[in-house]
């Protein structure tokens, strides 16, 4: 058995703001992924635009739970080792709630024509991103109780991030021997990059999560 390697001694509060945290994370991915799906059957529906609503109501109120968090921090003087890790794991996960928000925000302002053609790997593409997000979310719960359990998350992020990397390529070439218009290719493969750059940053920040976690088990 493990030994009990939870920061949460005597900070119940701040163990639930984080919680609450990283769930805006997970939650906001399956409304992406279920906004992407919907812009491909229907466009920028309001369906759509309801998702890409609550997805903008998520990243506030996580961007609230972030503040919070820091000034409990800071204030509190609460695990003063571990400090400047937990901050800069909840700012740069922070990062891919927001980068959910501007893509939809592209799909609805911009509103790409995607051909059915290209419908499937823009649905594979989507599919690896958010399975990438979602082992980090996992990734950053264990980093609070089992850090043991971190590189085994981590390195499933890597694992989807390089398939959605795959996809995206595939996809760029396709559209790029398609044919449709050059600027159309080129509009497509600007939301292409955009998608597939989720799955990077989520990337970046498992990487910096598995230092962090080298950190508390040393």
């Amino acid at each position: 058995m493990f030994e009990n390697f939870s920061l949460f001694k005597r900070t119940s509060e701040l163990e639930s703001k984080i919680d609450q945290f990283f769930e805006k994370l997970a939650e906001a991915s399956v409304i992406y992924r279920l906004a992407v799906r919907g812009y491909l059957r229907e466009g920028a529906s309001e369906e759509f635009k309801e998702r890409l609503d609550t997805v903008g109501e998520l990243e506030t109120q996580a961007d609230s739970l972030r503040r919070d968090i820091e000034q409990k921090l800071y204030k509190n003087i609460l695990i003063p080792d571990s400090r400047g890790d937990v901050l800069g794991l909840i700012e740069t996960a922070d990062d891919v709630l927001t980068l959910f928000q501007s893509s939809l925000w592209a799909f609805y302002i911009e509103k790409p024509v995607i051909h059915d053609q290209f419908t499937n790997g823009f649905k594979r593409l989507t599919n690896m991103v958010i399975k990438a997000v979602d082992e980090l979310a996992l990734s950053c719960h264990a980093f609070f109780r089992n850090p043991h359990a971190v590189p085994a998350h981590n390195a499933k992020v890597t694992l989807y991030e390089k398939e959605a990397d795959k996809v995206s390529s595939e996809l760029k070439v396709q559209i790029f021997e398609s044919k449709i218009k050059l600027v159309e290719k080129l509009h497509l493969r600007d939301f292409v990059n955009g998608i597939d750059g989720i799955a990077d940053h989520a990337e970046d920040v498992a990487d910096r999560l598995s230092i962090y976690a080298i950190k508390r088990l040393t």
